[in-house]
C-alpha cells in the first residue's frame, strides 16, 4: 500500500529543491510528486506519495520541519479522490485507429492528436485505470508515455488543509 500526503508550501523559488532534498537525505524514496499552484497565488500544493516501507508519520514531521511548509497531511486512510494524468503515444497507422478508439472510448479516454501514423491518447483517473489501458495498449505498440503523478483532494465540503495567509497549519505566524 502507499501512502499519499498533501503538502501545502509556500509559492517561493526554492522550495521544491528542500522538500526533494529531505527525501534524499533520509533515504525515503518519492513514487509520485505532483506539484501546482492553488486557489491562493502564494500557496502550492503537493501531492506526495511514498511506497509503504516509509513511515508516513515520519515523512510528515519531517516535511514540518522545514521553514516554507505551511501544512501536511496524511490522506491515505481518508476518503479523497485521487488522479494521475496520462499522455499516451501509440504506434498507429490509420488500419488500427477504430482499435485505438474503441480501447480509449472504453476506459472513457479520449484521442487528443492524431498524426499519420500515431496517436496520443489522453486518460485521467486512478493508477489502476491506467495501468489497464497501458497493458491493453502496449501489444499495439506504445511508443512515448508521460505521466502526471497522483494529485488528490478530500472528499465532500469539507476543506482537508486550511490556509489563512500570514501563518502556519497551526495557525501560527512565520
Amino acid at each position: 500500500m502507499q501512502h499519499t500526503l498533501i503538502a501545502l508550501v509556500e509559492n517561493k523559488p526554492g522550495v521544491l529543491n528542500r522538500v526533494a532534498s529531505l527525501f534524499r537525505r533520509r533515504n525515503f524514496n518519492i513514487d509520485s510528486l505532483s506539484v501546482g499552484t492553488t486557489e491562493h497565488p502564494d500557496v502550492s500544493r503537493m501531492t506526495i506519495v511514498v511506497n509503504e516501507s516509509v513511515d508516513a508519520r515520519l515523512v510528515e514531521a519531517n516535511l514540518y520541519k522545514l521553514v516554507n511548509v505551511i501544512d501536511v497531511q496524511d490522506v491515505t486512510n481518508q476518503a479523497a479522490v485521487t488522479r494521475d494524468l496520462a499522455l499516451i503515444k501509440v504506434e498507429c497507422p490509420p488500419e488500427k485507429r477504430a482499435e485505438v478508439a474503441s480501447l480509449a472510448d472504453i476506459f472513457r479516454a479520449k484521442i487528443v492528436d492524431v498524426a499519420k501514423n500515431s496517436v496520443i491518447v489522453e486518460i485521467s483517473g486512478t493508477e489502476d485505470k491506467i495501468e489497464g489501458l497501458v497493458e491493453l495498449l502496449r501489444p499495439i505498440g506504445i511508443l512515448e508515455m508521460v505521466r502526471t503523478g497522483q494529485v488528490a483532494m478530500m472528499r465532500g465540503t469539507g476543506v482537508g488543509i486550511r490556509y489563512a495567509p500570514g501563518t502556519n497549519g497551526n495557525g501560527k505566524g512565520h
